[in-house]
């Protein structure tokens, strides 16, 4: 399992940073998966986020694991094809009671580019 994948599964919730125009925003997410050693994301296509990654697929990520805290940076890559909507589907079946893998809103985002840091008070505690 990618280091990425480890980390925003520790933490359950994360926080995900994109734009619009010039202005930041943030929001939390819960669903992470990995195919082929690559980190998947999902989202709602309705939703202003996923105009904002389209439109900068710059994102960067960030949540708790204990009393340690993470920062996750990459592109965030949309992956349209029904085999990775259905996997991330079955590896976070809580998705299944609001999305079908072809219902024409659920999508699915894999990270490229990606760089990692945990953090802790005493100083940095892994990179990759």
């Amino acid at each position: 399992m990618s280091k990425a994948t480890e980390w925003l599964k520790a933490a359950g919730t994360f926080f995900i940073a994109t734009v619009e125009g010039d202005q930041p925003r943030v929001r939390p997410f819960g669903a992470v998966a990995e195919i082929d050693g690559k980190t998947y994301l999902s989202l709602n296509n309705t939703k202003k986020v996923f105009a904002q990654i389209k439109a900068n697929p710059k994102v960067e990520i960030t949540g708790q694991i204990g009393g340690d805290w993470f920062r996750i940076w990459g592109k965030a890559i949309q992956d349209d094809t029904l085999a990775a909507r259905e996997e991330v589907i079955k590896q976070n079946p809580s998705l299944a009671g609001m999305y079908k893998a072809d219902d024409g809103l659920f999508e699915v985002l894999y990270l490229t580019d990606v760089k990692g840091k945990l953090e802790g008070f005493g100083g940095p505690i892994e990179e990759f």
